[in-house]
């Protein structure tokens, strides 16, 4: 099938799909006696694949060494299963850094509803560290 068909039954768009193509995650197409891309109906199956791997966050690297293990006749859910792990771990790091800045923020916007637009001294004195 042509790359417009299978943007349009895949929900991905076409300049993705060169893309993805591109880096590794689709293999090389064949190609027609014109020179467009011809892909087999199984295509579809690994872009869903690829969109349901980075709406968990995985990397292209990531996938990559996923469809890189099924492809081999591996079975790849103990590599996902790792990854999920990691990326739950970072996500929850993230969240306390985030945690961490809007607590921060808000003594900041305390300290700048605070302040007297007269009294601001300095580059401004509502970030001023107030323990120096």
């Amino acid at each position: 099938m042509k790359i417009g068909e299978l943007a349009s039954r895949s929900g991905v768009p076409a300049k993705t799909i060169r893309f993805w193509e591109e880096a590794g995650v689709l293999p090389p197409p064949s190609r027609t006696f014109s020179g467009y891309r011809d892909y087999q109906p199984a295509v579809a199956e690994r872009l869903t694949f690829i969109r349901n791997a980075q709406s968990a966050g995985f990397s292209l690297d990531h996938i990559r060494r996923v469809l890189g293990i099924g492809d081999s006749g591996e079975r790849p859910c103990r590599h996902v299963t790792e990854l999920i792990n990691e990326r739950l771990a970072e996500v929850e790091a993230r969240i306390a850094d985030l945690k961490a800045t809007r607590s921060h923020l808000r003594v900041l916007a305390r300290r700048a509803a605070d302040q007297d637009p007269t009294q601001c001294s300095g580059y401004c004195s509502i970030l001023d560290d107030p323990a120096v």
